[in-house]
């Protein structure tokens, strides 16, 4: 599971023995971080503020947000760069495993006990969000159990770490965890957060939702009405902010999600970069030999899904609101976890929910 692993903290001398290297020897790498991790595999740095794209960061902070510019120098000189978040972001789950084996990391019967039980612990504010939004309980739940396993698995990097090091060290996506380093700081002055106390995920998701920094500016909601966004206790804002970032990327109630279909020869898939949209119909994807057990209406607007099951392609029709948890995490085999995780959930609550007259019966003198 991708928020399993604890980084120790590499020792003082160590540490120092790095920083020597490091100033000896920039002028040769070129600051190139790549050099180092494959010198020092396991290193964890300080941030050298005195880098240009650092000081050119904290002087674009400075002018258009009036941050202080001491600050913010400060809080990054404590940042650390981490050569395991790098690893960790080049390796995510998502795109090393196929779908039979991604599956049975959150489709189990663990997790299903577990979630049933967390629903039933939230029964109230889950019915009271669901009926507020139109998102349904299962899918918010599945949602939270997906990501931190009910809030139980959260991260244990400080997200001031691991947004650094991928902002000023991860060249492919600099450009974007620059940005959520930004939304970071600005999303501090507005919560009164600690910026050096939060942690999260390797990519710097926060709370049991995983919002990053720009999710949380943009999306969370005060659940409760005190006043406050807290994403990371409060378990009314925490669920009420879920189902407001689906509202907000066009969550359909009581529309389908995904429906699985059935084939006896292989479908044609396009090769190339995934989209999510729907861009075919359930009659033009019945053209083309697949069919569903559910009754869909022939002029529902679909996307073609083929996922590599354990005895072969395992073909998909995902709909609007499938779309719509992709917007949550760009993966098919997220979304479709997230879809399943819910329907087992669902599934598991209502046989809880008659089987209890049959066990209060059988106990009662």
């Amino acid at each position: 599971f991708r928020y399993s692993h604890v980084y120790p903290d590499a020792p003082e001398a160590t540490g120092t023995m790095i920083m020597t290297f490091t100033k000896r020897r920039l002028c040769r790498v070129g600051r190139n971080f790549a050099v180092i991790a494959l010198l020092f595999p396991a290193a964890v740095m300080a941030v050298d503020i005195e880098r240009q794209d650092v000081r050119d960061f904290v002087d674009t902070l400075a002018t258009s947000h009036g941050l202080d510019r001491t600050y913010l120098q400060s809080v990054l000189a404590d940042g650390k760069t981490i050569q395991k978040i790098l690893d960790a972001i080049s390796r995510p789950a998502e795109k090393t495993k196929p779908w039979y084996e991604y599956r049975t990391i959150f489709i189990t019967e663990e997790r299903i006990e577990a979630g049933v039980q967390f629903w039933s612990e939230h029964e109230s504010r889950l019915a009271r969000i669901s009926a507020e939004t139109g998102v349904p309980e299962q899918i918010i739940t599945a949602i939270i159990g997906v990501e931190t396993y009910y809030g139980r698995i959260r991260g244990n990097f400080r997200v001031l770490d691991a947004l650094t090091t991928l902002g000023f060290d991860y060249p492919p996506r600099g450009k974007f965890f620059r940005s959520e380093l930004e939304q970071l700081f600005l999303l501090a002055q507005e919560e009164t957060l600690d910026v050096s106390t939060i942690t999260g995920s390797y990519a710097g998701a926060m709370g049991p939702p995983q919002f990053i920094p720009s999710s949380y500016r943009r999306y969370a909601v005060d659940g409760d009405g005190d006043g406050i966004r807290d994403l990371m206790y409060n378990w009314d804002d925490i669920l009420a902010s879920v189902a407001n970032y689906f509202v907000a990327n066009g969550w359909r109630p009581d529309q389908p999600v995904a429906a699985a279909g059935v084939t006896e020869m292989e479908i044609d898939v396009p090769a190339g970069r995934t989209k999510f949209k729907p861009d075919e119909t359930v009659a033009s994807l019945s053209n083309r030999g697949l069919s569903f057990e559910a009754d869909l209406d022939a002029s529902t607007p679909a996307k073609l899904i083929s996922l590599e099951g354990e005895n072969g392609p395992e073909y998909w029709a995902g709909f609007h609101n499938f779309y719509v948890i992709t917007r949550y995490n760009r993966s098919t085999m997220y979304a479709l976890a997230v879809f399943q995780l819910a329907e087992a959930l669902a599934q598991e609550r209502l046989a809880a929910t008659i089987d209890a007259p049959d066990v209060a019966h059988r106990h009662t003198p």
